[in-house]
């Protein structure tokens, strides 16, 4: 396990490296991607245009001995145009018909879903429901995505004009929404600086993907302490609302709280997160820092809270400020 954990730290180091070639700064959002990819799990990022959001996930891509597609999405996109179609193929000497499937984009490992909130609900639900059953059904017949298999999509945030907000089902099915946000001014400098000369580097390989599947069972395999479990189930009910865990401002400001889901992925990023620290267990700290992410998007605030400004990310704030991280609970 040890030397194991070892090689995951090498190769955590070794991709931040190489997107330091293409990629200034965004240190946070650049960990919460590894975790995402390290426990087989997709991401949203979410930011405004110009973020460097798509730049981030292709230059990850790079590092990656895996196949990438980019599936630009726009009004008129199809689901078909997204997991492949069925055609007629006709056997030139026998004249003899037969149908064959013509595999779309997503059959790639790394799937870069840019702009996701640009297509109609049609379209997004082909995509999320492929994400979640790992294959494609056309015809009948079952086609097995590629393993690894990743979808990192972009969004822009839901005020924008054009676009269709993915309903909250869908949303549960990335681990982590991702927030962007602008570079520090001495990391703008840098961009300028970069952009304006000799140009932005390009990521070389580092992973195969019968590596990146290894590294996943490694981070599987991380204890968890049984009062670690029970924090993550306290954070995770304190947001249901009308149950006995709820949280009095969380009866007041949401509308909706989080779903086993969101426990579930806390543990496994938590894991995640203690793995690429080098360490052999995840602490309470570990599923703490990983809160926001899994459950900004899994949260519905209230018209009240909508009203005086209350964001998820805050109300996550005051849940973590409001359970303390004992091993008295359970």
């Amino acid at each position: 396990m040890l030397q194991s954990l070892d090689d995951l730290r090498a190769a955590h180091a070794a991709i931040r490296s190489e997107l330091a070639r293409a990629v200034v700064g965004q240190d946070r959002v650049i960990d919460e991607l590894l975790i995402a990819l390290l426990t087989g799990s997709h991401a949203l990022l979410v930011g405004v245009p110009g973020l460097a959001k798509t730049l981030l996930i292709s230059s990850l891509a790079s590092t990656l001995d895996l196949g990438f597609k980019r599936i630009q999405f726009t009004p008129d996109l199809m689901p078909t145009d997204i997991t492949g179609t069925e055609v007629i193929d006709q056997d030139r000497a026998t004249g003899a018909r037969e149908f064959r499937f013509l595999p779309g984009p997503i059959f790639a490992s790394v799937v870069l879903a840019d702009e996701i909130n640009r297509t109609p609900p049609k379209t997004q639900a082909a995509l999320l429901e492929a994400m979640q059953e790992r294959k494609v059904s056309v015809g009948g017949i079952d086609h097995k995505l590629p393993e690894p298999f990743f979808v990192l999509a972009t969004q822009n945030p839901v005020e924008q004009e054009g676009t269709y907000p993915l309903p909250e089902a869908q949303l549960d099915r990335f681990m982590f929404m991702i927030k962007v946000d602008y570079p520090t001014s001495s990391e703008e400098i840098e961009i300028m600086r970069r952009a304006t000369g000799a140009g932005l580097g390009r990521p070389h390989k580092v992973l195969s993907g019968a590596e990146v599947l290894v590294l996943q069972r490694v981070i599987r395999q991380v204890p968890v302490a049984d009062h670690v479990l029970a924090y993550a189930q306290r954070v995770v009910s304190a947001t249901r609302i009308g149950t006995k865990d709820a949280l009095e401002f969380c009866e007041r400001f949401l509308s909706w709280g989080a779903g086993p889901r969101a426990s579930l992925n806390l543990v496994l990023a938590g894991k995640a997160r203690a793995a690429l620290a080098g360490r052999t267990h995840v602490a309470c700290d570990d599923i703490a820092a990983v809160a926001k992410p899994v459950l900004r998007h899994r949260i519905i605030p209230n018209f009240t809270a909508q009203a005086e400004g209350i964001s998820p990310d805050h109300l996550v704030e005051q849940i973590l400020k409001s359970i303390p991280k004992t091993e008295k609970l359970g």
